[in-house]
C-alpha cells in the first residue's frame, strides 16, 4: 500500500489538492490506512483550531488599551525617536550622603525634571513587600505659573510587559504602583507636541546594593606549626 507525505495531509486538510489527488486520498483512507488516518487526523484538528482562532476577536476596548500602552511606549517611540527626553534638574541619589547611608539600598528616590514648559517632580518609593515600586508625582506648567498640568495621561512600565496608566488630577498630580524590575519609565504622550520620556535604570539602587562586593581583608598564612608566616 502507497502512503502519502505529512506535507500531502496538510494541503488535504487544507483543500490545496487537485480533484484526482483528492479522490485518491479519500479512498486511501476508507481503505482503512492507520497511519494515514493517524496523519489526517491531527492535520484536520490543527486545521480546525485555526480556523476558531481566526475568528476570536479580543474586546474593543482591551485593543484600545493595548495599543494605546504601545504606542506611547519607548518600543513603538524608538522607530523614528520622535520625543522629548525631560532633562534632570535634581535627582536626590547624586547629592552628598552621610558616611555609611549607601550600605544599603534606598527606600526613596526624589527627582525634578524639565521638559518646557513643564517641569515633573517624580518621588520613588519601595512598596511594602519590596517587590513593587510606588511613583508619586506633580506636572506643573510653568509658562503659566500657578496652573498645574490637569488632565494629562501617564504611562508607566518596568520594560517586563507590566504597564499601567494615570492621569493627572487637578493639581497636577498622579500616583501609581507597578512590579519592579530594575527598570522604569514614565511616557507623558499629550503633554507637549512630542512625547516626553523618563527612563530610570535601576530606579532605587538596589542591583548596585546587591552586586557589591565586601572589601577583600589579607588573609593571615598560618605556618604548618601554627607559626605566622612574616
Amino acid at each position: 500500500m502507497t502512503h502519502f507525505k505529512t506535507e500531502q495531509w496538510i494541503d488535504f486538510v487544507n483543500e490545496a489538492v487537485s480533484k484526482q489527488t483528492k479522490r485518491e486520498m479519500e479512498t486511501h483512507l476508507t481503505q482503512g490506512c492507520e497511519a494515514c488516518n493517524q496523519t489526517f487526523s491531527v492535520w484536520r484538528k490543527v486545521r480546525n483550531a485555526a480556523n476558531v482562532e481566526r475568528n476570536y476577536e479580543p474586546p474593543a476596548d482591551a485593543v484600545s488599551v493595548a495599543k494605546g500602552a504601545f504606542a506611547s511606549s519607548i518600543l513603538a517611540l524608538g522607530r523614528n525617536r520622535d520625543c522629548t527626553w525631560a532633562k534632570v534638574l535634581f535627582d536626590s541619589f547624586l547629592q552628598p550622603a552621610v558616611q555609611g547611608a549607601r550600605s544599603a539600598a534606598a527606600g526613596s528616590r526624589h527627582m525634578l525634571y524639565r521638559a518646557d514648559p513643564y517641569q515633573i517632580d517624580v518621588q520613588i518609593e519601595m512598596g511594602a513587600d519590596r517587590r513593587t515600586l510606588i511613583i508619586t508625582g506633580q506636572v506643573l506648567d510653568l509658562s503659566e505659573p500657578g496652573l498645574s498640568g490637569r488632565d494629562a495621561l501617564v504611562v508607566i512600565s518596568n520594560l517586563r510587559g507590566q504597564v499601567v496608566r494615570a492621569t493627572t488630577n487637578q493639581f497636577g498630580e498622579f500616583r501609581s504602583e507597578i512590579p519592579d524590575s530594575g527598570n522604569l519609565e514614565l511616557v507623558f504622550p499629550g503633554l507637549t507636541d512630542k512625547p516626553v520620556i523618563i527612563v530610570l535604570r535601576d530606579p532605587l539602587g538596589r542591583l548596585s546594593v546587591e552586586t557589591q562586593t565586601p572589601p577583600v581583608r589579607n588573609p593571615r598564612v598560618v605556618g604548618r606549626k601554627g607559626r605566622k608566616k612574616t
